[in-house]
């Protein structure tokens, strides 16, 4: 193993992985049309009740009866440092995006993942918790790929089963930088990862100049060397027009640079010292230190101003959970809307990707305000519009399952779609939504898996079905149709 480079034992445990993918831990191979099934074989033949009638708790989904008995470990895990190095299992999970925050099932049935969980809930540095990452197979080719992204779990409940395997629930808790995998002698996977450091929320410039005088100050005689005297009172008093040299925040130069002069903008990859020193370098300090800007400019980089933009869209869009109490927490509300906004998973993974909470709320209001169609990855036919989603879990109108062979499922809820055929009987056995059946759905124009749609057992529930889609499934988002 000495002799080997990092490159190839990365190679080797992702083909590892990807054999993996072929055993029921990983992979939930698609279903075959049933001769039984002709009659069922017709888009819109199920009449789903209104949104409006409405009696299913939705709290239950997210409790995940369906693994039974499970545990508490009484355990929580603290933060870790930014930039912090360590070894610990890792669980390579084709489509799923785990985001710190959100539930993670996994039904543990194959040995060597077994012993990964049991290692993880021994381990002393870092307790409980294991790594995440989202491996997918790359288009037009059978080479499996990882992600450099991924997230930390913590294991909150689990429980053992006779048959050797485990049901587990975990929470995601950081994000970290996958710098090599390998399996070790027990074929046990481990990640050596990097915690990624995230930045702090902040405000406008603009709120600092309120409450510092001695800014206040500066600007009013600013004011007087350009002669407007005239206005002094007014401008003092406004936040309208800023001078640069009067900011102390990272931010505030960084809106300044990407709005008036262009070429400091950036996707959110660098941090803030570093886009600062390439803005530096770029242009002269007279430039930078003498720019006056519109308070609009300042608020598209308020990270508080973002998480209310981005909580008001929410509501008017999916409507639950309401995101009200995670306004004051920028931070923890970009990642609880990633988890949860209805779009297709490589899209997922991309807002996982962005460093820095502006950058990602800002994405993330661009999807709110873009998402309209959902539509067939393979084949790109329409199944439903975003109007026809249906929040079936208090945690949001996508979350994360697993069947009873361990594959982990993330699906949006949806009350009405079209395209749509189904395939076998409707089954009760394992069902996420308790008071369920589930019937396997497949699009009726290339006969691929989409999802299931959910009946209701019990006369009382509403609504009386629903559908399940699979975001792996989903195309990528186009912009609304004006």
């Amino acid at each position: 193993m000495d002799n080997i480079s990092d490159d190839e034992i990365e190679d080797e445990f992702l083909y590892e992985v990807e054999e993996e993918f072929n055993n029921p831990f990983l992979h939930f191979p698609p279903p075959s049309p049933s001769p039984s099934s002709s009659s069922q074989d017709q888009p819109d033949a199920i009449a789903i009740a209104s949104p409006a009638e409405f009696t299913f708790n939705t709290s239950i989904a997210s409790l995940h009866t369906y693994l039974g008995d499970v545990e508490d470990t009484r355990h929580r895990t603290s933060f870790l440092d930014g930039g912090a190095i360590l070894n610990i299992p890792l669980f390579c999970l084709q489509g799923v995006v785990l985001f710190p925050g959100a539930t993670l099932p996994l039904r543990v049935t194959v040995s060597r993942f077994v012993t990964a969980i049991e290692r993880a809930l021994s381990q002393v540095d870092v307790p409980y918790t294991i790594a995440v990452i989202r491996v997918h197979r790359e288009t037009g080719s059978f080479t499996m790929k990882a992600a450099s992204i991924g997230t930390t779990a913590v294991i909150r409940q689990y429980g053992r089963l006779e048959d050797g395997s485990m049901n587990v629930v975990s929470r995601g808790q950081q994000r970290f930088h996958l710098r090599r995998c390998w399996n070790d002698v027990d074929g046990v996977p481990y990640g050596e990862i990097q915690i990624i450091e995230e930045d702090l929320p902040l405000r406008t410039p603009r709120d600092a100049f309120g409450k510092s005088a001695s800014s206040c100050n500066m600007l009013r005689s600013r004011v007087k060397m350009h002669g407007l005297k005239n206005r002094e009172n007014e401008l003092a008093n406004s936040s309208d027009m800023m001078d640069v040299s009067a900011s102390t925040s990272d931010q505030e130069i960084r809106s300044n640079l990407d709005s008036r002069i262009g070429i400091c903008s950036t996707s959110g990859k660098l941090s803030s010292k570093e886009e600062l020193n390439r803005c530096y370098k770029n242009k002269p300090s007279h430039i930078i230190s003498k720019v006056f800007l519109p308070h609009w400019v300042y608020r598209m980089y308020d990270s508080y101003l973002l998480a209310q933009k981005a909580a008001d869209m929410w509501k008017q869009i999916v409507g639950v959970p309401s995101m009200d109490s995670l306004i004051k927490k920028p931070d923890v509300l970009s990642f609880h809307i990633a988890s949860k906004i209805p779009v297709s998973e490589s899209t997922r993974q991309e807002l996982l990707d962005i460093d820095g909470i502006v950058y990602r709320l800002r994405r993330e209001i661009e999807l709110l305000e873009s998402i309209d169609l959902v539509r067939c990855k393979i084949c790109q036919t329409t199944i439903a519009k975003r109007s026809d989603m249906l929040v079936m879990s208090n945690e949001g109108p996508l979350g994360a399952y697993v069947n009873p062979d361990g594959y982990v499922h993330e699906i949006m809820t949806l009350y009405k779609a079209n395209g749509l055929a189904l395939i076998g009987p409707a089954v009760t056995e394992y069902s996420w939504f308790p008071g369920y059946a589930w019937t396997i759905a497949i699009c009726t124009t290339c006969r691929t898996q989409m999802g299931w749609l959910f009946t209701t057992t019990n006369k009382k529930l509403r609504p009386a079905s629903f559908w399940g889609i699979r975001s792996c499934q989903l195309a990528e988002e186009t912009r609304r149709n004006v």
